[in-house]
């Protein structure tokens, strides 16, 4: 049962439609293909998170310059204090780091999907590399 506001729907297909080109690099680029499903422009009660991976419960959040005046940074934290609360960890990048630090941002966003889901696989290749040298030793002394 998905829990949001209505109207977030109509809106958020609208979204989808009419990504920002950094929303587009990001999917197209690598939330896309990723080994653990992303939706994008998706409702959670009354917000549309950007980007999401409810097996990681990671919203990705891309920042215009808008998110830089003071009531939208207010209304920001706001936001995520209220997902947090229902186990949402949201991760902000904004413009100039999709533009110019794709490479990193992509690895850091593998880095906390990883981090958030260890302990829910068992499969050493579950994100389709080798098992991490924590993997290895705990496989180790499991045997």
């Amino acid at each position: 049962m998905r829990i949001y506001e209505s109207y977030l729907k109509k809106y958020s297909r609208k979204l989808r439609k009419e990504m920002t080109e950094e929303e587009k690099k990001l999917w197209y680029q690598y939330l896309r293909g990723y080994p653990k499903q992303f939706r994008r422009q998706l409702p959670i009660q009354q917000f549309i998170v950007d980007f999401y991976c409810s097996e990681a419960k990671l919203a990705i959040e891309i920042d215009g310059t808008q998110h830089y005046e003071e009531e939208k940074v207010t209304a920001d934290i706001e936001r995520d204090d209220i997902l947090a609360k229902l186990g949402i960890k949201v991760i902000r990048y904004n413009n100039r780091q999709i533009n110019t630090e794709f490479r990193s941002v992509c690895e850091d966003i593998d880095r906390i999907v990883k981090s958030r889901i260890i302990g829910k696989e068992t499969s050493p290749t579950a994100y389709g590399g080798p098992p991490s040298p924590k993997e290895r030793v705990t496989a180790f002394y499991s045997e």
